[in-house]
C-alpha cells in the first residue's frame, strides 16, 4: 500500500512525500521535494501521484492544458476545513442572526481564533485563508458599532440561549485587568490594582460565565474601579437584559464586600461565596476545644447556620460550611513558619524590619505577635463557603464554588490564545469594541474545546493544514484536497453533531 503525505519541514517549507507500508508494520519513505509555496505543492503533487500511478492505466478525461503552458494554474485556495467548522459554530450559536449577517464582525471573530492579532494585520490572515476581506476603512468605520451596548447586548442575549438559562443556573464572575503601554491615563485607562503587578494605565474586565466556563457577559471598567464595585452592574445588566428574576451567584472571596452581599440578597438572587474568615470561628474554636491538640481530618466539614427573622439585615436562610483540607494546611503552616521565623529574627535584631504581620512594633519596642500566630495556626487549613440557597449540602456548595477554575480557564484562553490586551487599541470605544470580538471568539473556542477535548490551539494548527484549491485546466475547473486524518475527521464530527 502506497500513499502520499505532506510534512512540515524545520524550515517553514512543506516536504512531499510518498508512504510505502504493508500489513505488517514497517514502511518506505519517498522524498518527492520540499514545496515553498501553494504552486510549488500542486506540482509535487502531481509529481508524486504520476509516480504512484506509474504502470497503470491511462483513464483520459479530456483534461489538457494549454500548448506550452506548464505547470496547470491553481485560480484558488482556502483553509476550508477550518474556515467552514469556525464558520458553522458561529452560525449555531446565532451570532450570524444576532448580527444580522455582518461579514466583518464575522470575519475579524474567526481570524482572531485563526491566529490573534491586529485589526489591519487581520485582512492578512483572511487572505491566507482564502476568504476576501473588507478593506481597512471598512473596518475601522465598523468598530463604532461593535462597541455599541445594543451589540453587545444581541450577543450576550443569544450566548444565554445556548447556555439554558433558569433559576437553577449557576453563574461564575470574576474579574481581570488588562495594561496598556502608556503613561498617559484617560479616565478610562486608569492606574489601579494591577493582577500582574503593572504600574501602567489598565482597564478592569468583569466576566460572567455558566458553570462550565461559557462566556454569558462581559464588561469593562475604569482601571482604577475596584473589583468589588464591579460585580452589581454586571449582575444588575445581566438579570435585566435576560428578564430574570434569580440565578445563583458563584465568586470568590476577593469579589465580595459586605455591601456586595447584602446587594445580592437585596436583588434577591441566590448565592455561593468565599467567605472571609477575619477571627477564629464558634465551630472551629469548639471543634479544637472538644479535640485538644488534635488535627482534623481532611474535607472535615462544619456547618453554621444562621435563620433569617425580623432582626436580621437578610431574607433569607444564610449558611457559612467550614471545611479543613490538610494540603491547604500544610501550605499555609509553611508560609506561617517562615513568617514567624523572620519576625523572631527581625525582633532579635539579626535582620532589618519589613513588613511582617507577626512584627508588633510599639514605639522602638518590637516583639513577636503570637496571639496572632495562635489564630493563623489554628486557622490554617480551613476555607469558608457561604450560601443562601434553599436546602444546601455542603458537597453542592463546595463543589460548585469549585467551578470557578472554569472561568479562570476562559480568562486564560483569552489573553493567551485570544490576545485579549488591546494593544493597538488607544480610545475606549475601539477597546469595548475589541472585547466584544475576544467575547464571540471566547464562545466559539470553549464549544470546540468542550466538543472535542483538543485545545483550541491544537484544532487550529491540525485543521489550517487542509486546503482545498482550485485548478484550471483548459476550460475545466478542477477541485481537489488532502484527505483528512482520522482524528481530524473524528474531532469535525463531534463538533458539527455535538448540537
Amino acid at each position: 500500500m502506497a500513499f502520499v503525505r505532506t510534512v512540515k519541514t524545520a524550515s517553514g517549507a512543506t516536504a512531499v512525500q510518498i508512504v510505502h507500508s504493508n500489513r505488517r508494520g514497517s514502511r518506505q519513505i519517498e522524498h518527492i521535494g520540499s514545496a515553498h509555496d501553494e504552486r510549488e505543492l500542486a506540482a509535487l503533487k502531481a509529481a508524486a501521484a504520476g509516480r504512484l500511478a506509474a504502470g497503470q492505466l491511462h483513464l483520459d478525461l479530456g483534461i489538457t492544458a494549454a500548448d506550452g503552458a506548464g505547470p496547470l494554474p491553481i485560480t484558488s485556495a482556502r483553509m476550508a476545513v477550518l474556515w467552514e467548522c469556525l464558520n458553522d459554530v458561529y452560525i449555531e450559536l446565532g451570532f450570524g442572526a444576532a448580527t444580522n449577517g455582518d461579514s466583518v464582525f464575522r470575519d475579524l471573530v474567526l481570524a482572531r481564533i485563526i491566529e490573534p492579532t491586529s485589526k489591519l494585520d487581520s485582512l492578512r490572515v483572511l487572505e491566507e485563508v482564502g476568504v476576501a476581506a473588507s478593506s481597512y476603512a471598512t473596518v475601522k468605520r465598523r468598530l463604532q458599532t461593535y462597541a455599541n451596548a445594543g451589540w453587545r447586548k444581541a450577543l450576550a442575549a443569544v450566548c444565554a440561549a445556548h447556555a439554558g438559562l433558569g433559576p437553577t443556573t449557576l453563574v461564575l464572575y470574576d474579574v481581570t485587568t488588562l495594561y496598556f503601554e502608556t503613561d498617559k491615563a484617560d479616565g478610562f485607562r486608569e492606574p489601579g490594582f494591577s493582577k500582574e503587578r503593572r504600574l501602567e494605565p489598565q482597564i478592569t474586565v468583569g466576566l460572567l460565565t455558566d458553570a462550565t466556563g461559557f462566556p454569558l457577559m462581559v464588561e469593562a471598567f475604569e482601571g482604577n474601579k475596584a473589583e468589588t464595585l464591579t460585580m452589581m452592574p454586571t449582575l444588575t445588566a445581566f438579570m435585566k437584559a435576560h428578564q430574570l428574576t434569580d440565578v445563583t451567584v458563584v465568586a470568590d472571596a476577593g469579589m465580595i464586600s459586605a455591601a456586595n452581599k447584602k446587594a445580592i440578597e437585596d436583588a434577591g438572587l441566590s448565592f455561593i461565596l468565599g467567605d472571609k474568615v477575619p477571627t477564629i470561628p464558634y465551630q472551629i474554636s469548639k471543634w479544637h476545644k472538644n479535640n485538644p491538640g488534635s488535627i482534623p481530618p481532611d474535607r472535615l466539614v462544619l456547618t453554621q447556620r444562621s435563620p433569617a427573622n425580623a432582626k436580621t439585615s437578610y431574607r433569607r436562610d444564610q449558611v457559612v460550611y467550614f471545611q479543613y483540607s490538610a494540603d491547604r494546611a500544610r501550605r499555609s503552616l509553611r508560609g506561617i513558619n517562615e513568617q514567624v521565623d523572620k519576625a523572631e529574627k527581625a525582633v532579635a535584631g539579626n535582620i532589618p524590619v519589613k513588613r511582617n504581620r507577626f512584627v508588633t512594633l510599639k514605639g522602638a519596642d518590637k516583639s513577636v505577635n503570637r496571639q496572632l500566630e495562635t489564630k493563623a495556626r489554628t486557622l490554617a487549613g480551613w476555607k469558608a463557603y457561604a450560601t443562601n440557597i434553599d436546602s444546601p449540602t455542603p458537597q453542592f456548595v463546595i463543589g460548585a464554588y469549585h467551578q470557578l477554575w472554569r472561568i479562570e480557564k476562559s480568562f486564560r484562553m483569552s489573553k493567551s490564545d485570544l490576545a485579549a490586551r488591546p494593544i493597538f487599541h488607544h480610545t475606549e470605544d475601539s477597546i469595548r469594541a475589541h472585547l466584544t470580538i475576544v467575547f464571540a471568539a471566547l464562545a466559539i473556542t470553549r464549544v470546540i474545546e468542550a466538543r472535542t477535548e483538543w485545545s483550541i490551539k491544537k484544532f487550529v494548527t491540525t485543521a489550517r493544514r487542509y486546503r482545498t484549491i482550485t485548478i484550471q485546466a483548459g476550460p475545466q475547473t478542477i477541485t481537489a484536497a488532502d484527505p483528512l486524518p482520522n482524528d481530524l475527521y473524528q474531532a469535525l464530527n463531534a463538533i458539527r453533531g455535538g448540537h
